[in-house]
């Protein structure tokens, strides 16, 4: 069978070299940008093992669980540090592949692996069980220690670093506590207290103060409030039955990796009870279930939670530590890593902390803390042993309306701590060793009065919105953006909210990390005590509240028959607020993301003190978090694609004064074939063709539709044609064309600028076409135009005439060969209209020619000479105006004897229908090809006596005969030329 054969479009054919050309920069753009982007990087180097580590199912056990990991081998000479890479929740050993090759590509050997429970690997999730997830990553320290490639400190001792995010930080963290072969531990968006993240309570008893420790945990040991929201992702992802999906990193908590694999665990029978544990360990899955359907955490939940937290093992860190935690984060927010950095710090351990705009409700950890992450390993892992770097590093998001600058770095000689008390160690390492920078503001009751009643609705519903779960924060959306969409998408609920707001403030403030008020609640006699979910706002001067980050601090207070009065900490933040906007202190009393007690109640709010203390952290900006490599990369390929435009442009320049037709030079119009196609398919010009001699006025007619703008602007070379050719006065007309200086136009609308007068709109518009002005001809195209002494008024004062008139005298500029106006007389009066009329005339009277687009049918009749008419994208008609009014329509003859002139008429050859009006005595005869003298002559002879005979026809009755029938289907018309209709 022969081989097909194409053959591409001669157009394309034309055009290839350029279009080749830029699409060979544009690859070579994008590789260079990647180039940049991976700063030298070489992750090709980097050599991958798959192996399967047995490790005990327990302590004491003879079962064992299969780890599938992955040893990522970097292209150096000699052993290598190493690095345990961790995984976050619902994913796998492939969600880190691209963090363990760019520290692989650094010279760290790198063993990523699937925690129990998740991908290829075997056994149950213990939620960080210290006698089996931790225990599992020390055995991959003894197997790295057996490892050739890997560098050792002493035997069995590997020079070992541990990594991770979220599910995995922890782990890290957990690991750098129990196992003192580690030389380093970087955590990122991970927990202290998986008890406080998941039941958090912000609450110290009353008179304390700020609590001294961190603002995480509840010092008078109440219950905290179950964040359901979370907690369901979070243990919901774990329960899915083998070979089902798991969440994503963004839901979950992955970090910057994607969807892990089906767990492998043992099958279940689904009439066990066990199957709805999934792939959770039974404990873990009995103490999740019975805290779920009551809200409230039973004494053993609590204690397997403590177990699974790196706050029982923090003060046991001696290994340098890095602390990335997002601040867009309503899982595990800044309180979190606080209160590990202070206990690290308390233990005598060095630590750094550093925050970033990201986190579990902003897709994970960023490009940026993955890279802060591996310069902490590389530099604590490749050298000498040494302290953590004590500086502090945050952001601060811009905000274009309000902030007046886009997002950007800052650092800080040491971090203070988010309460920052002075209750550290005085190690050295900066958490805690001096009191936070902070400004006091005053709040009052926005209802004026000191305490207000909020209620608690039945069933809780409806229920205040701050943040969805792994969608994000709808209040911390980057930029403009979360001011725009916070409002809208998130908010409190009238009779459900206490509010309490500062003055405006003088100048800008900003607020890095937490504070407390001390607010009065109750009484309630509820065995679920008073629940309230404390939040900061920054209120704009047009009442925008915005909630930073949709952070909230859920709040139990016991029962109590008076008034309890507890010390509340605020949602930890990086935000400033600008000058002029509010602060203001809300207590709700439902969160649609919490399990908020269901029975109705009425709760009264009011502040101890009011007095509101907010930190602030001085720091020096150091670099923008503006994206420069893409936007050089970008500029890069503009400049690039401009060359290669602008190169194309002038060849195409040089083949359009090329392409002349020598037999239309003194022609100003030809239209040949012209059609317009558009991307959804729809055809708006087909097949148009007409030709426009010099000292015409033709009128190009149509109804709404037709393709009348279409054909001007391809004429004008705003647009390209799909298929057909224009020429003017024998050139081809393409965009930019030379040729298009002999054309003036007026289409869609005049534009000028009010302040100036009509003469210095037409001179500033002469000048930016760059031609001399001798050849602008001003005085005759205003002469042309008769706008009289109005030409030197401002243009703000002009009637709509009066501007219609200076469009015409613009288009006139140069005194063109050929004018091309749309719908000029739109907008105008009768008088007015008259005189367009004759200012067109005048025009043409010059030996020029005028192509007029209008609705206007009488003044089209009595201004152009020949018509254009379209319909549907195609020409239906088209000759002198007086040709195709003259072939349409009846011929009225006034006779003495209507009814034997009719007779007479009928029996002519060619004569159709003869009508006669008995009103006015009239005779209407349809004479075809019959010429009207023919007919006169006919009646004379017979004896009638004929005083007057002509046609009653007007243009308006011939248009809309030629578009009616079709207008009314979908169907394209047949063309007609002038002097026949269909």
């Amino acid at each position: 069978m022969p081989r097909p054969r194409f053959r591409l479009p001669g157009r394309f054919l034309r055009t290839r070299p350029v279009v080749l050309g830029i699409v060979v920069l544009v690859v070579l753009a994008i590789v260079g940008v990647v180039a940049l982007r991976t700063t030298g990087s070489d992750t090709a180097a980097v050599r991958t093992e798959d192996v399967v580590r047995d490790v005990p199912e327990g302590p004491g056990s003879s079962a064992t669980v299969q780890l599938d990991a992955t040893v990522y081998l970097p292209d150096v000479a000699g052993p290598a540090p190493a690095v345990i890479l961790a995984h976050g929740f619902g994913g796998d050993k492939r969600s880190v592949d691209g963090q363990a090759r760019d520290l692989a590509s650094r010279g760290l050997v790198v063993l990523a692996y699937s925690a129990r429970g998740f991908g290829a690997s075997t056994g149950r999730i213990g939620l960080n069980d210290p006698d089996r997830e931790v225990a599992d990553a020390r055995a991959l320290i003894d197997y790295l220690a057996t490892r050739p490639e890997v560098q050792l400190d002493s035997p069995g001792d590997p020079r070992v670093g541990v990594a991770g995010g979220s599910y995995g930080g922890a782990l890290a963290l957990m690991a750098a506590g129990t196992d003192p072969r580690i030389d380093a531990d970087a955590a990122s968006i991970t927990w202290n207290d998986l008890n406080q993240s998941l039941f958090p309570n912000y609450s110290a008893a009353a008179g304390t103060g700020t609590p001294t420790t961190t603002p995480a945990p509840s010092e008078n040991g109440d219950a905290g409030v179950l964040k359901r929201g979370w907690a369901g992702i979070f243990f919901g992802a774990g329960a899915l039955p083998t070979g089902e999906s798991t969440v994503t990193a963004t839901a979950a908590g992955a970090g910057a990796g994607g969807p892990g694999g089906g767990a492998a665990a043992p099958s279940i029978d689904p009439t066990d009870p066990a199957a709805a544990c999934g792939r959770f360990a039974l404990n873990v899955c009995a103490a999740y279930a019975t805290s779920a359907v009551g809200g409230q955490p039973s004494a053993e939940t609590t204690e397997l939670l403590r177990q699974r937290s790196p706050s029982s093992v923090a003060d046991a860190i001696t290994a340098p530590t890095l602390l990335v935690q997002g601040q867009r984060d309503t899982l595990f927010g800044l309180e979190q890593a606080d209160a590990t950095a202070r206990k690290i710090a308390a233990a005598g351990g060095s630590v750094q902390v550093r925050w970033f705009d990201g986190g579990h409700d902003a897709g994970g950890t960023s490009p940026a803390a993955d890279a802060a992450v591996a310069d902490f390993l590389v530099d604590h892992l490749i050298g000498d042993s040494h302290p953590a770097d004590p500086s502090f590093a945050y952001t601060l998001a811009g905000d274009p309306t309000d902030q007046g600058d886009r997002a950007r770095d800052l650092v800080a000689a040491r971090y203070p701590g988010l309460s920052g008390t002075g209750t550290g160690t005085g190690t050295g390492t900066g958490t805690g060793t001096e009191p936070t920078e902070r400004t006091e503001f005053t709040l009052s009751s926005a209802t004026g009065t000191p305490t207000q009643i909020i209620a608690r609705p039945p069933g809780a519903s409806p229920s205040a919105v701050s943040s969805f779960p792994g969608v994000g924060s709808l209040s911390g959306l980057p930029g403009g953006a979360s001011d725009a969409l916070g409002p809208l998408l998130a908010g409190d609920l009238p009779g459900q909210t206490a509010s309490f707001v500062t003055e405006p403030l003088d100048s800008s403030y900003t607020i890095t990390g937490s504070t407390a008020v001390d607010v009065t609640v109750g009484p309630t006699s509820a065995s679920s005590g008073t629940v309230l979910f404390a939040k900061l706002y920054d209120v704009s001067d047009d009442g925008r509240r915005t909630l930073p980050s949709g952070l909230v601090s859920a709040v139990r207070v016991a029962p109590a028959a008076t008034p309890t009065t507890v010390t509340v900490s605020l949602p930890a933040v990086a935000h400033q607020v600008a000058a002029g906007h509010r602060i203001e202190v809300a207590f709700a009393t439902t969160d649609q993301g919490y399990a908020v007690p269901l029975e109705p109640a009425a709760v009264s709010v009011a502040l101890a003190d009011g007095r509101l203390a907010l930190p602030t952290v001085p720091a020096e900006s150091t670099t923008s978090s503006f994206p420069i490599v893409p936007v050089v990369g970008i500029a890069a390929l503009a400049a690039l694609v401009a060359a290669l435009a602008a190169g194309a442009t002038v060849r195409a320049r040089r083949r359009t004064a090329a392409d002349v037709d020598p037999d239309l030079v003194d022609v100003p119009l030809v239209i040949t074939d012209l059609a317009k196609n558009y991307a959804n398919g729809f055809r708006a010009v087909d097949g148009v063709s007409f030709r426009v001699e010099p000292g015409q006025v033709l009128g190009l007619l149509g109804p709404n539709g037709a393709g009348k703008t279409t054909t001007l602007r391809m004429l004008m070379g705003l647009i390209t044609p799909s298929a057909g050719s224009i020429r003017v006065f024998g050139h081809a007309v393409t965009p930019g064309a030379p040729v298009l200086s002999r054309l003036g136009s007026f289409v869609e609308g005049s534009g000028f600028l009010p302040h100036l007068s009509g003469r210095d709109n037409l001179e500033l518009y002469w000048r930016a076409t760059g031609r001399p002005a001798e050849d602008a001809h001003l005085e005759e195209a205003l002469d042309i135009a008769d706008l009289g002494r109005s030409v030197d008024r401002k243009v703000k004062s002009y009637s709509q005439g009066m501007r219609q008139r200076l469009a015409i005298a613009q288009a006139m500029l140069g005194l063109p060969d050929l004018m091309v106006l749309d719908e000029p007389t739109n907008g105008l009066d009768p008088p007015q209209i008259r005189t367009m009329r004759d200012v067109l005339i005048r025009y043409a009277r010059t030996g020029r020619t005028v192509l007029v687009s209008s609705h206007l049918l009488a003044e089209v009749e009595q201004t152009c000479t020949h018509v254009v008419v379209m319909n549907k994208g195609v020409v239906v008609s088209a000759g002198p105006v007086e040709d195709l009014i003259g072939a349409s329509g009846p011929v009225e003859f006034r006779v003495d004897r209507p009814a034997e002139a009719a007779d007479i008429l009928r029996g002519l050859d060619g004569v159709g229908e003869v009508l006669v009006d008995d009103e006015t005595g009239a005779v209407k005869a349809q004479l075809g090809v019959t010429d009207p003298a023919v007919a006169v002559r006919a009646l004379v002879t017979a004896g009638v006596e004929v005083s007057t005979a002509s046609r009653s026809t007007r243009l308006e009755d011939v248009f809309l005969e030629l578009v009616h029938d079709d207008t009314a289907s979908g169907d394209r018309p047949e063309p007609t030329t002038a002097g026949a209709r269909s």
